[in-house]
């Protein structure tokens, strides 16, 4: 379930991302990875088009970033979790977002890195988290 802080986060995270003309940013897209996984948002470095006469409920393209945002009804666990399955099948970068400490959790295949309130880059993508949490 979404909550207020939620969406606010995720708002303010879109707005630096659609920014980039280089990437795709979409949010709430359920892809073809574990049992349909459905991140908060998925960004792509190559081009994605719709077909507007035929619709897809799970799309198979691998991301290159996902960003997970934690929920009232969810637990750190859980989310870290899911970060593991996106590394497996293929996702360079995860960032979960931890709302109320201003936590950003990046996980790659080689390493996990821990950041509050500052800029956050992976592969040319970049947020400041200074300005989503203020």
């Amino acid at each position: 379930m979404s909550s207020f802080n939620h969406s606010y986060v995720q708002a303010r995270i879109l707005k630096q991302l659609f920014i980039n003309q280089e990437i795709e940013v979409l949010p709430r897209l359920t892809l073809e990875i574990a049992n349909q996984l459905t991140p908060d948002i998925s960004v792509f470095k190559s081009p994605v088009q719709a077909n507007f006469f035929q619709d897809i409920t799970h799309y198979q393209s691998i991301p290159l970033l996902v960003i997970n945002i934690l929920t009232l009804d969810q637990t750190i666990q859980s989310l870290l979790s899911a970060a593991n399955l996106y590394i497996q099948a293929g996702v360079n970068y995860v960032w979960t977002i931890e709302p109320y400490t201003h936590s950003i959790l990046v996980s790659h295949i080689i390493q996990q890195h821990l950041f509050h309130d500052e800029i956050v880059e992976s592969d040319g993508i970049k947020v400041d988290f200074k300005r989503v949490f203020n």
